[in-house]
């Protein structure tokens, strides 16, 4: 069992303190690394409820805002619904996934979590104009 650390980062610069997950397998896809992940963050949101959701991706109903997103009616966060948001989203080139300094391209691809091993998702910002 070994704690795995997550840490967000944009194109344009900014990183994340980041933060640590427990996970008890040694090896896992990285399909199941970004469900647990997004399950992690909508649970300690549900738990709060704060005014602003600081998540891998946007839920629905929601608008952008300097941390995070608002959610226009405070509500519960579904972690199903949000967790095939941020798949569809890795699919769609939405941000990508660095374990290490290697890329993963693939949902099904199994990486190796050894001691210390840290899992950046690289949120892709769309350019201005285009």
């Amino acid at each position: 069992m070994g704690i795995v650390m997550f840490v967000d980062e944009t194109t344009s610069g900014s990183r994340s303190d980041g933060w640590g997950l427990e996970i008890a397998e040694e090896r896992l896809a990285v399909r199941e690394l970004i469900r647990r992940r997004v399950f992690q963050e909508v649970a300690e949101y549900n738990a709060r409820t704060p005014a602003v959701f600081q998540g891998l991706v946007q839920p629905e109903d929601t608008e952008r805002v300097l941390n995070g997103y608002a959610l226009r009616t405070p509500r519960r966060i579904d972690p199903e619904t949000q967790a095939e948001l941020a798949l569809k989203a890795f699919a769609g080139n939405g941000f990508l996934v660095l374990v290490g300094d290697r890329q993963v391209t693939e949902l099904d691809e199994e990486i190796d979590l050894v001691l210390g091993t840290e899992v950046t998702f690289l949120k892709l910002v769309p350019l201005v104009g285009g």
